[in-house]
């Protein structure tokens, strides 16, 4: 017979260190991937780039965009992991 799956919540049942990158890592991307559609959509780089009075390439834009977005969803589901861990339980109780 198989042997059970192994639980994250049991001692010996941590998810390997590329699982738990690939669930902060790839929603992020994906999530960057559609924010920067949406962000471009509204707002055409080389017109903001005439308000803050800097020449500004679409590509480079877009390329920033996307790393900044990719950067701030991952911080957001790497906390979210974080803050999900359990406690530790209080002195005594077992």
């Amino acid at each position: 017979m198989n042997a059970p799956a192994a639980r994250p919540h049991e001692p010996g049942g941590a998810l390997p260190l590329v699982q738990r990158l690939a669930s902060v890592l790839w929603p992020s991307f994906l999530l960057a991937g559609l924010g920067v559609v949406g962000l471009f959509t509204a707002f055409d780089p080389l017109e903001v780039g005439e308000c803050l009075g800097r020449p500004v390439d679409r590509l480079g834009a877009y390329t920033l965009g996307f790393f900044l977005l990719w950067g701030l969803t991952s911080a957001s589901s790497a906390l979210t992991c974080y803050f999900r861990r359990p406690c530790a339980p209080p002195p005594g109780v077992r």
